[in-house]
């Protein structure tokens, strides 16, 4: 049996553009749909033409994108003008581009209060646009905006719009669930009688995630019978964003009851690239990746319970619905108070430890990491940290920077003033570090990074080093209330590590912190241990 197309349009530089926070310059949408055009996306929509500056220099020249289709984006002509002379239509049709996709109103409601027309000059709007758009060479795509509205208000004109588009020559007619609010019954119910009128090989797909259905929306209406879904890079998108298509993308090319049905173009080879598409997209972005992205999330496939580990040790398909592998992810191994000695088994061969598992360090480095637990640390989110712990307690890490003191002092005159002194001790000599903050944390953090040219052992392991975060949360309440601090660095690498303090003291805290990821640093690095004598 033959299997059925799906194509995948992807509106990240459009409708995920309209996030709030998110402003993309040319430079950054070249190289989103250079990458998106590498994973094999069908449709990449690049924006409105004649809408603002970046958009009209982003379509002024022909984007070389393999077999993608490089698409525009534009609204349905207004009352009172032909479709030739509508400023916003011709833009649309002279620049360089194989698709245009035009938005019009589908819901009765909307036509009466957004537009103010009547429903039968909304009709002719759609037609004559579609008319035009085809008349000039371009593939037609109609967004019939609000479309699960509109058919559940009034299904003859939410109808009559997709056909008054369909019968103009449209390749796609796309139902919206502009709001977000249609749950995934209502879409399978009410594609199957769309597909009565139009057929479900020019029918797509355009969900938002207001209710957190959108790709659950996007997979139903597919089952029911449309044939394109539209989404974006991590869901970007207004509000509470878009299909996701970092996972409708793997469901629909992983999971046996669509992979057997249907097949896309997405270049098989590039399925494993997802994971850094979507970190890509944070990068450009400066975001923080969503660790808890399905699929290509960094804790899409992490493991924390120690019964957990324990049977993925033996089967990964115990607990992982796929290889990692497959989108480019990789499994991780959490350590807790919830670890088992599986778990700091499979971190130790992370690291590249070869220990037996029977050698009572093993449980040393449990009871360890449970006792620190119990006081307050969590090392769910800082590796680094553990990595240090267990490594000392194997003897591995030796003595970088000795702390001989440190103090800090805060003063009020006119503003807040904030130093800070740290002593280190290297190879016998004591190194006097201060510096000035607006914090006592941003003090300490100063004082030893503006003096690394002192610490001349391991000034060149540290002249890249970068605070990228810092993180302060509170354990408990009360006078004697325990402070968890995590810091999160970086170095020209562009891989971050992730450390931790805990003490009822937020500086003392911060510092235990600060330490460690300037040891974990030199630790990685392979540094001259400290030959100052103990």
């Amino acid at each position: 049996m033959s299997k059925e197309k799906i194509f995948i349009f992807d509106t990240t530089l459009r409708d995920g553009a309209q996030t709030e926070g998110v402003d993309f310059s040319v430079e950054d949408k070249k190289k989103i749909a250079k990458v998106l055009s590498e994973v094999g996306v069908d449709y990449i929509e690049g924006g409105w033409p004649g809408a603002n500056p970046i958009d009209n220099e982003f379509f002024s020249k022909p984007l070389k994108l393999g077999k993608s289709i490089f698409t525009a984006f534009g609204m349905t002509k207004k009352t009172g003008r032909s479709a030739e002379n509508d400023p916003s239509l011709s833009p649309l049709v002279n620049v360089p581009c194989q698709a245009v996709c035009v938005v019009g109103k589908t819901w009765d409601f909307h036509v009466k209060i957004a537009l103010g027309v009547k429903n039968e000059e909304n009709l002719e709007n759609i037609k004559e646009t579609a008319k035009h758009i085809v008349k000039n060479g371009k593939e037609f795509l109609f967004d019939a905006e609000h479309f699960f509205d509109g058919y559940k208000s009034n299904p003859n004109f939410a109808l009559d719009c997709l056909k008054h588009a369909f019968d103009q020559g449209a390749r796609w007619l796309v139902l919206c669930d502009t709001n977000g609010g249609t749950l995934p019954h209502e879409v399978g119910e009410i594609v199957s009688k769309v597909i009565k009128v139009i057929p479900g090989k020019n029918l797509g797909i355009h969900a938002h995630n207001d209710t957190e259905n959108a790709v659950a929306n996007s997979l139903t209406a597919i089952q029911a019978g449309v044939r394109q879904v539209q989404g974006t890079i991590n869901g970007l998108g207004e509000r509470c964003g878009n299909a996701n298509l970092m996972s409708v993308i793997p469901t629909l090319s992983l999971k046996k009851s669509f992979r057997d049905k249907y097949d896309l173009n997405i270049n098989k080879n590039k399925l494993s690239t997802l994971t850094e598409c979507s970190r890509l997209l944070d990068e450009i972005l400066n975001r923080k990746p969503n660790k808890n992205l399905p699929y290509v999330g960094a804790s899409a496939f992490s493991h924390k319970g120690g019964l957990h580990v324990s049977a993925v040790q033996k089967d990964p398909k115990t607990y992982e619905h796929i290889d990692p592998k497959l989108i480019g992810n990789h499994r991780n191994i959490i350590v807790s108070n919830q670890a088992g000695r599986s778990n700091i088994l499979s971190r130790l061969e992370n690291y590249g430890v070869k220990i037996d598992s029977k050698d009572p360090k093993v449980q040393k480095i449990l009871d360890e990491v449970k006792e620190r637990e119990f006081s307050g640390y969590s090392y769910d989110g800082a590796d680094a940290s553990f990595e240090l712990l267990a490594n000392r307690l194997l003897g591995k890490v030796p003595e970088y920077l000795k702390v001989e003191s440190y103090n800090v002092n805060v003063s009020k005159s006119e503003k807040i003033l904030t130093k800070a002194n740290v002593v280190f001790l290297i190879d016998g000599n004591k190194i006097e570090c201060t510096g000035e903050g607006n914090g006592p944390v941003n003090a300490l953090d100063n004082a030893i990074r503006s003096n690394f040219k002192k610490v001349e052992k391991y000034y060149n392991f540290f002249s890249d080093l970068k605070l990228l975060d810092y993180k302060v949360r509170i354990l408990n309440t009360g006078t004697e209330a325990t402070t968890r601090v995590l810091i999160e660095s970086t170095d020209k690498t562009g891989v971050s590590w992730f450390t931790v303090g805990v003490s009822p003291n937020i500086i003392e805290a911060s510092f235990k912190a600060l330490i460690d990821s300037l040891d974990y640093k030199l630790y990685k690095e392979k540094a001259p241990a400290n030959l100052n004598e103990k």
